[in-house]
């Protein structure tokens, strides 16, 4: 790992908030497709 010095807070910090927020857009994508192959089971259920 580089020598961060000073900044070492701030820059780990922003990797912690990056990797979070790329956690939760993985997870809502999954929810949202589990919801929308949900929707469209039942649509084809229905013919």
């Amino acid at each position: 790992m580089p020598e961060l010095g000073k900044y070492a807070g701030a820059v780990l910090g922003a990797y912690g908030v990056s990797i979070l927020l790329i956690a939760g857009l993985v997870a809502l994508s999954l929810w949202q497709s589990a919801r929308t192959r949900r929707a469209l089971d039942e649509v084809e259920a229905r013919k």
